[in-house]
């Protein structure tokens, strides 16, 4: 008996460390999936997206009556944050895309070209069409052929008006006001980074 009792004892103590060696491996694991899904989730420090605002319309709002052709046609205040490093200038274009009738688009057109912005600005304000840009923008042509803000004026329906902003690593240089086109033309291999913001306008039911 004494003798079999001996035998039985290795057995024992192999049993009851099979347990605790495995919750020991089971552990490492969880603490090894749970480091790993923190460090995936954490955004790097330091970076901020590349976003474009107004503080006279919210992203998709109806753009103020000041701002379009039954209006003042004032050009509406716009600001960026998250300009990429290494931005020498910005270049922004308005346009609507649903000319004449949203429901049947036949063309975009353009209703603002500024390029040549400082890549040290952060917006530009409200009038600066007319009153004057950030020193070194400059005004392209729109679609009217003017260096100047046309501001909405949709024949029929409710249009979307895009904002879209350029960061650049580059300064442009043109021989004559740029249109849009141009201005795209120019832009190829020098966009660092690009942001977008939409504004709808009717015009008022008579």
């Amino acid at each position: 008996m004494r003798n079999f009792g001996i035998a039985l004892l290795p057995l024992m103590l192999a049993a009851c460390s099979k347990p605790e060696q495995q919750a020991s491996a089971d552990t490492s694991a969880v603490t090894a999936d749970t480091t790993g899904s923190a460090s995936q989730s954490t955004p790097a420090q330091g970076t901020m997206a590349f976003a474009i605002t107004s503080s006279a319309f919210a992203p998709n709002g109806s753009i103020p009556t000041k701002y379009t052709c039954e209006g003042d046609q004032t050009s509406p205040p716009v600001e960026w944050t998250g300009a990429p490093g290494g931005t020498k200038s910005l270049a922004l274009i308005v346009e609507d895309p649903d000319v004449p009738d949203p429901a049947k688009p036949q063309r975009t057109y353009v209703h603002w070209v500024v390029y040549n912005i400082p890549g040290s600005a952060t917006g530009i304000p409200e009038n600066a069409s007319k009153s004057g840009l950030p020193a070194g923008a400059i005004q392209g042509n729109n679609d009217s052929k003017k260096q100047m803000y046309g501001g909405p004026c949709p024949p029929i329906g409710r249009h979307r008006y895009f904002f879209k902003l350029s960061a650049l690593d580059t300064d442009l240089t043109f021989t004559a006001p740029p249109l849009k086109g141009d201005l795209e033309k120019a832009m190829q291999g020098h966009v660092l980074g690009s942001a977008e913001l939409i504004g709808t306008y009717e015009k008022a039911k008579k």
